[in-house]
């Protein structure tokens, strides 16, 4: 079964095979959660929203068309509602501030320091996760995901050009971040 086609498995579920909807789960849960956990910087709420992700795709599944991948279709939905469930926290955080110092707390630049880690990779990932949503984003799905700027362009709508710029943007942010914090000498 794990041979079918993406298209194939989604014919399947439409014609009933309701369970087969497992496949695709299988197949891309851990790259929409890895986008998740570094668009939201909190791994309980990434799973929540994957799962609502998830539900979102199968009650869609009628509406898909089958014209791009379905990979690109969801990571578009998983994107979106990433985008959705930030702006709702960001404005549950200006309404629950209450003093200039809380705003600076929030804002405080998280110190880390790879002696305290052993795993590249964490630290990779720590300091991708320090930069803007759209940047860790952009650099996620390329880097991480392997995904190219046509996939990105159609997950987060909107043009090629305009994720060749992020992403020149948020290489720039990145070795700036790397620098800044003598992350540089660290990587050496």
């Amino acid at each position: 079964m794990k041979n079918l086609t993406d298209f194939e498995i989604i014919d399947s579920v439409k014609k009933g095979n309701h369970s087969d909807y497992a496949l695709l789960i299988d197949r891309y849960k851990n790259k929409a959660y890895s986008l998740l956990v570094r668009m939201l910087k909190n791994d309980m709420e990434a799973e929540e929203v994957l799962q609502d992700c998830f539900l979102k795709a199968f009650k869609a599944l009628d509406k898909f068309r089958q014209d791009a991948k379905f990979s690109t279709w969801f990571y578009r939905i998983v994107y979106n509602t990433a985008l959705t469930r930030l702006s709702a926290k960001k404005r549950k955080i200006e309404t629950e501030m209450t003093s200039v110092e809380d705003h600076l707390y929030l804002e405080s630049d998280y110190d880390y320091h790879v002696s305290e880690k052993k795993d590249l990779s964490k630290f990779v990932h720590n300091v991708i996760e320090q930069l803007p949503v759209n940047y860790a984003s952009v650099i996620s799905m390329f880097y991480l995901e392997n995904m190219t700027c046509e996939e990105i362009a159609q997950v987060m709508e909107t043009t090629v050009n305009n994720i060749k710029v992020i992403l020149y943007r948020s290489r720039n942010a990145l070795r700036d971040l790397l620098i800044k914090n003598n992350y540089a000498e660290e990587l050496l």
